[in-house]
């Protein structure tokens, strides 16, 4: 494979290309149980508005840290992790500045293009919770450079949180099962950033981000990811309550993986081995997520039919 198709590959992270449109669709097919609407060619559009959007936020990501992310030391972990070929594209000079923002801009269009063709009002609800993202999500590449509190990560961290609520408004309302839903997937989201962090520490110290190992301390942060994985237990058992035997089965999956991750996380939390011991866990954080996802949206379409 060229070097210009694995650049793009890991850009895009097209590794974990799956889990954006099936975490989307999830709050879209939560939605059609509520208000009815379902059809195999709506979710299609649906998982391709969550793929193209998602997508476009992971290009505006390292566009905006793109000078910063030039300083990584350790590609080994995170980058790694995410990246099939283990390259940051735009630094390393593989992707330019001028070509990620036209891809930028080319994927928010595509995905305007085809929100604009949900019935109104959900194309509104969707556009405005898709310009509200990827604000927040320039705030939060730009807050974290200089604050002494970790309000880039509890604000910037909505973004994340509220991808299956924009899932959920293609066919339904801002109503109480989109604020559940919310209300269990922020913990996580916060709970999943903590992780991130802690395993990026070496990278982070070198271009002087404040992230949550370095508001809090490396113990900080693992008290950080037990403590938004309870919170997250908790607001998993209001959201539940709300829904059927499938989409239990998947979060209750999900919240062992959580908690078990959480644990290792602790166990670890004075050792130099700390971040290793967080990438071990780590595809804990993603497997929940599919759980989740996948959990509500067969339960969704077992209601269905």
């Amino acid at each position: 494979m060229n070097t210009t198709a694995q650049a793009w590959i890991d850009l895009l992270r097209l590794r974990f290309f799956f889990a954006w449109p099936l975490l989307f669709c999830s709050g879209y097919l939560l939605a059609t149980a509520t208000y009815g609407g379902f059809s195999w060619l709506v979710l299609g559009k649906v998982a391709l508005i969550g793929l193209l959007g998602f997508e476009a936020g992971l290009v505006l990501n390292d566009y905006v840290d793109r000078e910063f992310d030039a300083k990584d030391v350790d590609t080994g972990r995170l980058t790694k992790y995410w990246r099939s070929y283990g390259t940051r594209p735009i630094p390393a000079g593989l992707v330019s500045p001028r070509f990620a923002t036209g891809l930028f801009v080319g994927l928010a269009t595509l995905t305007a293009g085809l929100v604009l063709t949900l019935p109104y009002p959900n194309s509104v609800y969707v556009l405005l919770l898709m310009l509200f993202c990827y604000t927040i999500e320039v705030f939060y590449q730009e807050e974290k450079r200089q604050q002494q509190h970790p309000f880039a990560q509890l604000i910037g961290r909505l973004d994340f949180a509220l991808f299956p609520v924009a899932g959920y408004l293609c066919a339904g309302k801002p109503d109480l099962a989109a604020f559940l839903y919310f209300l269990f997937f922020y913990p996580f989201a916060l709970a999943h950033l903590g992780a991130n962090d802690l395993i990026d520490i070496a990278n982070d110290r070198v271009k002087g981000m404040k992230t949550i190992p370095f508001i809090f301390s490396q113990p900080g942060t693992a008290y950080w990811i037990a403590g938004f994985t309870a919170v997250h237990v908790v607001t998993a058992g209001l959201f539940m309550a709300r829904l059927g035997w499938i989409a239990r089965a998947g979060i209750a999956a999900g919240l062992i993986l959580m908690i078990y991750a959480s644990l290792i996380i602790l166990m670890h939390r004075d050792d130099d081995d700390a971040p290793d011991a967080a990438l071990r866990v780590l595809p804990c954080f993603h497997v929940a997520m599919v759980f989740y996802a996948a959990g509500i949206g067969l339960g969704a379409l077992a209601a269905l039919v």
